[in-house]
């Protein structure tokens, strides 16, 4: 064997090992990537995190019942029976305690186009957001906008009401006077913000009588990229500056779900 042909069959076994090492560190975790997730970790630890979603109880109120949710789940399997595994199976609505809405939820025209629960924007639903208090005496109206003086750019913003004051989500029966947007305070969201979550602390972000409740997601949902997010649980959150992360299910024709949300300070 020449010295050629030896240098050769040296730099192919140096080229195999070389590419055996590469693979085989392939799945490790760097001391980078650890040192970061270490960082990131003491980081989340030192914030504080709010739970803004409201319990599912029997007493949990629904829209226009007296009767609050009921018994809404059950098991289908249990272990104390001799079966395998406890199994529940619940119902629903998909407007239940804290939810979104989607698009398609009062506008066939855009729940035949596919402007459901899936096709909402993440990052709509995640990011920093405003927590306001509104006045006790008001619905939401355009005045009352005006008064808030929510700057442009602003894209996400709770509205904190006498609702959270009157402890509505804890009454069973459903209380018709709770406080929400007018049609001019929705138009004048529209027109003059940049808002694309509206959170509201009961069940609709319309007021009830029947033309303004329709009116107001008509509204609302004309931009289709605007989310509202009702039943929201504020009972401890004073008003300022947070990080939102809010998560739907996955429901595909869904006009609604509902969702965990949480705020981190």
């Amino acid at each position: 064997m020449t010295s050629h042909t030896l240098f050769a069959l040296l730099l192919s076994l140096a080229a195999v090992l070389t590419l055996v090492s590469v693979v085989s560190a392939a799945g490790a975790v760097s001391t980078s990537d650890f040192q970061k997730i270490t960082r990131e970790e003491r980081n989340y630890r030192q914030k504080k995190v709010i739970d803004i979603s409201h319990k599912y109880v029997p007493d949990l109120p629904a829209f226009g019942s007296k009767n609050g949710l009921g018994n809404f789940i059950r098991l289908q399997t249990s272990i104390k029976l001799g079966d395998l595994s406890n199994d529940s199976v619940f119902n629903l609505s998909t407007h239940s305690g804290t939810h979104v809405d989607a698009p398609g939820h009062f506008n066939e025209t855009l729940f035949e186009l596919g402007y459901d629960v899936v096709s909402l924007d993440l990052r709509t639903l995640n990011g920093p957001v405003l927590v306001v208090d509104t006045p006790r005496d008001k619905n939401i109206t355009a005045e009352v906008m005006r008064s808030l003086n929510i700057p442009r750019g602003v894209k996400r913003v709770l509205f904190r009401t006498l609702n959270t004051d009157r402890r509505l989500m804890y009454k069973k029966e459903f209380d018709s006077s709770y406080t929400a947007f007018t049609s001019d305070g929705a138009e004048y969201l529209v027109q003059n913000t940049d808002i694309k979550l509206v959170g509201v602390d009961y069940l609709s972000v319309a007021i009830n009588p029947k033309d303004q409740l329709v009116k107001v997601h008509q509204l609302l949902f004309a931009p289709k990229d605007i989310i509202p997010v009702e039943g929201l649980k504020l009972d401890d959150v004073v008003p300022g500056v947070y990080t939102i992360h809010c998560l739907p299910l996955r429901l595909n024709h869904g006009d609604g779900s509902p969702a965990r949300c949480i705020l981190f300070q």
